[in-house]
């Protein structure tokens, strides 16, 4: 991947739970030469806002937790990436076009690792009265700022494991040139192929291109 690719993160995903898994490029089990766009605390407080994780408010109450107590932020930071891993160890076997996990890749201790995550963030939610009068309640998830975050995040990697239609589960094509992340394909004909088509899809056009030119020439 080129430097300039890798400072445009894409939000390409169609969940909260996959753009998370897509902070990582390229999605390749074992590649040494990953790029990981969460690699600071401000990183993570960054793609939180942009992808409306956090509104404003929140976000300014996070920085402010975080500046003062920095080991609260790498906290946060940890445990987001441990979402992040265990979400896309569950998700990739399931996903069209994913590289195979290493085979000593076991699901139960996964499942284990987002289960006590949501249960720490379940123990920091709230049920709120809605303001309709219709007697409903809101179940607010991610009310301590120090975790809002990573608790918000567990909370979306629950939902999607428990939702996801399989059939609209895809990976970007690493065989073909692609990154390898994941998202939902919802398109009418099901035929999306690529995270992007202006990026990766484009990237594989270009070269099957200079591939015929070569092939060509010869």
């Amino acid at each position: 991947m080129t430097d300039s690719f890798r400072d445009e993160l894409r939000i390409v995903g169609g969940h909260p739970a996959l753009d998370l898994v897509n902070t990582v490029t390229p999605r390749i089990p074992g590649r040494p030469d990953l790029h990981d766009y969460l690699r600071r605390p401000t990183d993570l407080l960054d793609w939180s806002r942009r992808i409306e994780l956090v509104d404003p408010a929140e976000g300014e109450a996070i920085a402010a937790v975080w500046e003062g107590a920095p080991d609260l932020a790498e906290k946060a930071l940890r445990a987001t990436d441990e979402i992040r891993e265990a979400t896309y160890a569950v998700l990739a076997p399931r996903a069209g076009g994913a590289p195979a996990l290493p085979a000593e890749t076991s699901q139960e201790p996964v499942y284990e690792r987002l289960m006590l995550r949501w249960a720490a963030a379940a123990a920091r939610s709230m049920l709120v009265a809605r303001t309709d009068g219709s007697g409903v309640v809101d179940l607010r998830v991610g009310t301590a700022p120090a975790l809002m975050i990573p608790d918000r995040l567990v909370a979306a990697a629950i939902e999607l494991l428990r939702t996801v239609e399989l059939r609209q589960l895809r990976a970007c094509p690493i065989d073909e040139g692609g990154c390898g992340w994941l998202f939902l394909d919802r398109s009418r004909n099901g035929s999306r192929r690529w995270c992007s088509m202006e990026d990766c899809g484009t990237r594989a056009k270009i070269r099957k291109l200079s591939e015929r030119r070569r092939a060509t020439t010869v």
